[in-house]
């Protein structure tokens, strides 16, 4: 912001002082590009014009360079138009202002008409329109640009050979991009740069490794760009070694100073899982700039750190950070893991207030974040007013319509999507074979699975068959759910066999439940999870001595479950709950507002279902562990924190127990409250006594 007020302030003065000296007038022209105030420029261009200075060359270049990179395309060729002579210069900078904002297909039209002009490109021209062509996806158009740079001899400079290297690679012409890369007679750093870039965009990792490898064996010096793709191919192999290895080196020869670099640490860090490590580079950085900021909140919140990545987001923005969509994304992406609603709309409100309520990254993430944390409806508004839509975006809808029952919903957003010609991908699949699951389609779900490859090209996953099976299970059909195990074309994951034992822990099935148990036990000992459903397969069926044993395995191999709990927001702070849970402040007032409810629902007909305690015990003991369930303590907190006509958000890490499902639903038919509930699995809106899963769950 300073170097920006001190650039206006020089230029300022040249107008004023030196408003007819053509030296004084580019030099203001250029600070109004440096600090993005085109209307300065557009100030100088009037006095130009006043002093008769419109005429001159440098000057029309000057005006040609600032109108097209502030995406004044018109004004650009305006005055390109009144050039008396026109070199290549100036139609350079018409073509790089395009290329810079996004207006591919215009620069090429320029080169077109450039052409038409005499004028022959030159070694920054060519890298543009290679540039543009690469963007548009056109290999066909970049290629007749390579021959067009054999034919002026343009092909052996260094920056126009990287760029059509990097075109071949990022449209997946690997071939033509190793055999262009080998036809290099002097390769410098920047050859080097270009192949390590396109191998990290191919998914080619050991290919940028070897290359950064063969930089220092012939003798070359990797420079901050080479670093930054190195960490990138680090980062996405999984290889946090070598990318320590790096950051050593780059410590030795001084790169570790660079920001760029430190930014390439912070962020391969950061997808290594090392936060420690990200902290440490990120508090090293002297001048952090807008990036080291983003990479720091998203290592943050991409590994389970949310808070933390909030605070820091607080902390940018107290130290006059601008808020960028990436980091906007990030944050969103940490309140929809936190269920986080209030600080969600908190994000919103700036999104707004930042001029970034169209960028279709933080409008998708906008979307994520309110399926996730309760408010399905505001996902949908923001959905619809969203003036573009990507891929991304269309996953979270459905996934959110899935996530809160709304299964017609879910499957009509999946029939617009296809009618806006948005093909979609596995994700997709997934969001719509959950929706069939929750709503019980059985037939529907089936069909789209079975039509996955021939309708969208998209090939069976763990994921869609979990889906598939978890779908079976629900609707009881578990033998069905076996057979299609048995005849998957990969190999069963743990996702798969965990939807067969909770099909067969709902429906009784112990038999099965065992063998699907033994499955999961095989591939995993020791998530305590597994062991959870099965015995709970077990006490749900009466056989207590099963369930011991596998309750005395757990304790003999050191398998410990987390406890069960329920928390709710209140203002500004979160209230965790446990089952009996006596640490409460406010427990009297808890445990009388249970009481009172008790009477009023057994007034409307409410009897215990005491089959969801799995524990041996007499049916008046069993009665009295059910009724103080940790999301049922949560609840009455939150009927005695809110008011009317607010609803009470609840989360739970564990599934919602049958018994505490029809508390809830006759809770907000005789108090006339809205409840929305967030187990591990999906949300269930309760009102007027009835729940969005209608009892299918």
């Amino acid at each position: 912001m300073r170097s920006g007020t001190t650039l206006l302030q020089r230029a300022g003065k040249q107008l004023q002082l030196l408003h007819t000296d053509p030296r004084a007038l580019a030099l203001s022209v250029s600070s109004a590009l440096d600090c993005q105030l085109p209307s300065l420029g557009q100030a100088a261009h009037a006095t130009i014009i006043k002093c008769g200075h419109h005429s001159l060359f440098f000057l029309a270049t000057h005006l040609i360079n600032l109108y097209s990179k502030s995406d004044l395309q018109d004004d650009a060729r305006a005055v390109l138009g009144l050039m008396p002579q026109r070199d290549v210069v100036p139609w350079t900078a018409l073509i790089a202002g395009s290329v810079q904002n996004g207006r591919f297909a215009a620069a090429l039209e320029h080169f077109r008409e450039m052409q038409a002009d005499g004028v022959l490109p030159n070694d920054f021209t060519l890298p543009c329109l290679i540039k543009a062509s690469s963007s548009l996806g056109s290999t066909i158009t970049g290629k007749q640009l390579h021959g067009y740079s054999i034919k002026v001899g343009l092909d052996t400079d260094v920056f126009v050979s990287c760029s059509i290297y990097d075109l071949y690679a990022k449209c997946g012409c690997l071939a033509d991009a190793c055999q262009l890369f080998d036809e290099i007679p002097h390769k410098s750093v920047v050859s080097w740069n270009a192949l390590i870039s396109g191998s990290v965009v191919n998914g080619r990792q050991e290919d940028a490794m070897w290359a950064f490898r063969e930089i220092r064996r012939v003798g070359e010096y990797p420079n901050s760009i080479t670093f930054c793709g190195f960490l990138n191919a680090c980062s996405d192999a999984s290889a946090p070694l070598q990318g320590m290895q790096a950051h050593g080196y780059a410590v030795k020869v001084g790169f570790d100073r660079d920001v760029s670099v430190a930014n390439g640490l912070v962020d391969f860090y950061g997808k290594c899982q090392l936060v420690g490590a990200s902290a440490k580079v990120f508090d090293s950085i002297k001048e952090a700039n807008v990036v080291s900021w983003s990479s720091m909140v998203a290592s943050c919140a991409q590994n389970g750190c949310e808070e933390e990545a909030l605070r820091l987001f607080c902390r940018a923005r107290r130290e006059g950070v601008r808020p960028t969509e990436f980091m906007v994304s990030s944050i969103l992406s940490g309140c929809a893991r936190l269920a986080g609603l209030r600080e969600g709309r908190w994000m919103h409100c700036l999104v707004f207030k930042s001029g970034l309520d169209e960028n279709v990254y933080v409008g998708s993430a906008l979307v994520d974040m309110y399926g996730k944390s309760g408010s399905i409806w505001d996902a949908d508004q923001v959905f619809y007013e969203m003036p573009e839509r990507n891929l991304i975006t269309w996953n979270a809808m459905i996934s959110g319509y899935s996530q809160h029952g709304y299964v017609n919903e879910a499957l009509s957003t999946f029939e617009a999507m296809q009618e806006e010609s948005v093909a979609p991908n596995y994700i997709t699949l997934v969001c719509v074979l959950s929706a069939c699951s929750h709503g019980g389609l059985v037939d529907t779900g089936l069909s789209f699975f079975n039509s996955m490859y021939e309708k969208y090209g998209i090939r069976s996953r763990a994921e869609h068959y979990a889906c598939v099976v978890d779908l079976l299970c629900r609707a009881g059909h578990l033998e069905r759910a076996h057979n299609m195990i048995k005849t998957m074309s990969i190999a069963p994951t743990a996702s798969v066999w965990g939807a067969l034992l909770g099909g067969c822990r709902v429906h009784g099935d112990v038999t099965l439940g065992a063998e699907a148990a033994a499955q999961l036990f095989a591939l995993d000992r020791h998530d305590p999870g597994n062991h959870v459903l099965l015995y709970n397969m077990y006490a749900a069926s009466g056989r207590w001595e099963e369930a011991t044993v596998v309750r005395e395995e757990m304790k003999n191999g050191g398998i410990r479950k987390g406890p069960g709990c329920s928390w709710i927001s209140v203002k500004d702070g979160v209230h965790v709950f446990h089952v009996k849970d006596r640490s409460h402040p406010r427990t009297a007032e808890i445990y009388a507002m249970l009481a009172k409810l008790r009477e009023q629902m057994r007034a409307a007909g409410y009897v215990p279902d005491t089959k969801f305690v799995l524990f041996d015990l007499e049916e008046e003991e069993k009665e009295s562990q059910l009724w103080y369930h940790s999301e049922k303590l949560a609840l009455a907190f939150g009927l005695m924190s809110t008011e009317q006509g607010i609803p009470i958000r609840i989360t739970k890490n564990l599934r919602v127990c049958g018994d505490c499902h029809s508390v809830f639903k006759f809770v907000s038919g005789i108090l006339q409250r809205e409840i929305i509930l967030r187990d591990n699995n999906r949300f269930h809106h309760f009102s007027e006594g009835r729940c969005s899963c209608r009892d299918y769950w």
